[in-house]
């Protein structure tokens, strides 16, 4: 209870955060969907995961002026079994031009994953928990009968993490240096009214220098998620 409480709080806190007085719109969604995490050579591990975002347009561009839109939001991601997937809090920002039906923009996000501990022939190691700053670009396209079908695709290369230690008692991995990394996204939607559906496809991939601060590997990453949900507009 206590732990769904704490998550009830970032959640507000992260809508809060985002609504100044003057705000146009805004959405809030939930979805359930299956993620698949890979740690290098150890097993493929399935399990059920709950995201949960909210978006605001903070500033709305004027058609006669021209200009950008800006947006800003933040998103949760609570996977069911915790020992084998990591927990996601991300808080963004960004401008949004729009060309007709299609929409050009990028995010300032910043975004924390705690990952989970390794477990090798039953020995447990802790990894530490990553802060990254991205920098997605976001592209959104309305067609259909009265606009009302949307496909939003983001994409960005990951830049090195900073680490911090986690508050356990078993053995600690040291940190590790990034090689390459990177994430893509893709939703397909429908709006009815005030309310909206979508599906999700995220992939997201980190590779570290195999040496003494990556051991065995460990830290290498892949990530499949897709998502299905609902969600409502105001």
């Amino acid at each position: 209870m206590k732990r769904c409480k704490t998550h009830l709080v970032r959640v507000c806190v992260i809508v809060l955060a985002s609504v100044p007085a003057y705000c146009q719109r805004g959405t809030f969604g939930i979805d359930i969907g299956q993620t698949s995490d890979k740690f290098d050579a150890l097993s493929s591990i399935s399990g059920l995961e709950v995201g949960i975002d909210g978006q605001l347009t903070v500033l709305k561009s004027n058609a006669k002026q021209g200009g950008p839109s800006v947006v800003a939001g933040g998103e949760i991601r609570l996977p069911s079994d915790t020992r084998n997937h990591a927990r996601e809090y991300a808080v963004f920002g960004g401008p949004r031009f729009q060309v007709r039906d299609l929409s050009i923009g990028f995010n300032v996000q910043v975004r924390k994953i705690v990952l989970p501990t390794a477990n090798v022939n039953n020995q447990f190691f802790a990894r530490d928990t990553m802060e990254l700053l991205e920098l997605p670009l976001v592209l959104r396209y309305n067609f259909g009968s009265n606009k009302r079908a949307w496909v939003e695709v983001q994409g960005a290369p990951e830049f090195s993490p900073r680490f911090h230690r986690p508050s356990s008692t078993q053995v600690i991995l040291p940190n590790p240096r990034l090689d390459h990394g990177y994430v893509v996204r893709g939703s397909l939607g429908y709006t009815f009214g005030k309310w909206y559906a979508k599906a999700t496809y995220e992939s997201r991939y980190f590779k570290f220098v195999p040496d003494p601060g990556n051991p065995n590997n460990l830290y290498n990453w892949k990530s499949n998620l897709i998502s299905g949900g609902i969600g409502f507009s105001f």
